[in-house]
């Protein structure tokens, strides 16, 4: 469908016939007293191919001349960006030391002549963990090929320094704005990386700024990222690193996820800084590293305390965390009509830490669930809430390879002598890390005791957490279960 605009331009009258959905756009200006118009038609040049050159005189009985001309093929920003990529845009695979085969392949991109590039942190984790059953190597998207080595990681941020043969070849620089925090929503952006294994690609999408409910920080990009394009960068219209690619949101459209670029620049400038030989032991500085994160994890989580939500006559400890997300649910509305009610609500932390394809931790989750009997009796009532209150430790990952057995110790707690701090039956469960010492998983299961026919159900789970921290906020956390009776 195409759209007619006159333009009056004193005696002269244009009729131009433009595709319905592009608009013409008038840019007004002044110049020693005659007023001239411009009209910027870039868009539409690409939609008909054609240039329409007018050229208006006014104030002096000038003339108008009007003739097609071809129009010039101005490259998109996609192109412009990735024509100048191939020598600086990588893939990262990860090899099978024994069969020279890949087992995953992810993305990243040089950012220095000296051979230095930057890709994610669980792109090369299994050669982090396992440098004696896995190797890399890099394929650039020009054709060169070599071998890869780690220089450094940084856990929390999911990003790594790797070194390369490659040297003196082009490279990416951070965007100074982005580093300093200073990007504005609604920037276009373009994402690249080698997806699924099926060759270099660029991605535009938007700046949405930093997902606002993270522990850790990330942005929000409105744009396609797909498996094998982790390790990626992500840039602005000038090839300037905004963020680097890192996740994207299952069941949404276009929810993914970038590290800010100020990490991986930081990360740089201490591999620069330090000009040491890497780690002989990642798994090592992958322990310290995450000792470290956690204990800040659990400082941030306690100086937030805990605010009191009501569920039927008791007071339950909800988070005041931001970084948490929480739901409701209720069973009144299941047919048949059940014979206890169930009225429960969840949070969940928004702070998952990757440490291998088979572990990721520092979860924090609580929940309540109000239970009241409709057509049960006292025994019923006891054995319904047996099966409700089972200990629940949140699963991490593989159990014989991660962790030692748990211990669980049961019993009856009074958090002080006062009518409206009911009697709990507390069941407390650890598991401890087989890797990480004086790290552990741990599930805190209370029960109210204090009537025969309703009771709160309360949860606490805490994924690699130090003892001193998970026993005390399990206390303070059955200390604020009140009855409003």
């Amino acid at each position: 469908m195409r759209r007619r605009h006159n333009l009056h331009l004193h005696n002269l009258r244009l009729h131009i016939d433009i595709p319905f959905g592009y608009h013409l756009r008038y840019l007004s200006c002044g110049l020693g007293g005659k007023h001239f118009l411009r009209v910027s038609i870039e868009r539409i040049l690409r939609a008909t191919g054609w240039a329409l050159l007018v050229a208006v005189l006014v104030g002096g009985g000038g003339a108008a001349v009007a003739a097609p001309v071809e129009a010039p093929n101005f490259p998109s920003a996609a192109e412009r960006i990735f024509a100048s990529v191939p020598q600086r845009l990588l893939q990262i695979r990860t090899l099978v030391v024994g069969a020279g085969e890949p087992t995953s392949t992810g993305s990243g991109f040089l950012v220095g002549a000296d051979g230095l590039a930057i890709t994610n942190y669980h792109v090369v984790s299994q050669a982090a963990l396992e440098p004696n059953n896995y190797r890399l190597e890099y394929a650039a998207a020009d054709g060169g090929h070599g071998e890869v080595r780690l220089l450094a990681i940084d856990l929390p941020n999911d990003l790594a320094v790797v070194g390369l043969d490659k040297r003196d070849a082009p490279f990416f620089t951070f965007d100074d704005a982005a580093v300093e925090g200073s990007v504005p929503k609604g920037e276009r952006l373009y994402s690249m990386g080698n997806p699924l294994d099926l060759g270099f690609t660029i991605n535009e999408g938007t700046y949405n700024g930093l997902v606002e409910r993270s522990y850790s920080e990330r942005i929000h990009f409105t744009g396609a990222l797909n498996p094998g394009m982790s390790g990626g960068p992500t840039v602005n219209a000038e090839g300037e690193v905004v963020g680097v690619n890192v996740a994207k949101r299952l069941g949404g459209e276009l929810v993914s996820f970038l590290v800010p670029a100020r990490f991986a620049a930081a990360l740089l400038q201490r591999v620069r800084d330090h000009e040491t030989e890497p780690p002989q032991d990642f798994r090592a500085e992958i322990g310290r590293q995450l000792g470290a994160w956690q204990a800040s994890l659990y400082k941030s989580f306690g100086e937030d305390g805990f605010r009191s939500v009501a569920l039927g006559p008791y007071q339950a400890p909800e988070t005041a965390a931001r970084w948490f997300d929480c739901s409701a649910q209720t069973n009144a509305s299941v047919i048949p009509k059940p014979r206890a009610s169930v009225d429960s609500m969840n949070c969940r932390s928004a702070s998952g830490l990757f440490i291998a394809n088979d572990l990721n931790t520092g979860l924090i989750q609580l929940s309540h669930s109000y239970i009241r009997a409709v057509g049960l009796n006292q025994f019923q009532f006891a054995n319904f809430l047996t099966q409700q209150s089972q200990s629940r430790l949140i699963g991490g990952g593989a159990y014989r390879k991660w962790y030692t057995p748990q211990r669980c110790h049961e019993d009856f707690v009074a958090t002080a002598a006062s009518p409206d701090r009911p009697a709990l039956r507390v069941v407390w469960c650890a598991q401890p890390y087989r890797e990480f010492a004086g790290l552990y998983d741990v599930a805190v299961t209370a029960v109210t005791e204090d009537h025969g026919s309703e009771a709160l159900v309360s949860r606490l789970g805490l994924q690699a957490v130090g003892y001193d921290d998970a026993v005390a906020l399990s206390k303070r956390f059955l200390e604020a279960v009140r009855s409003a009776k």
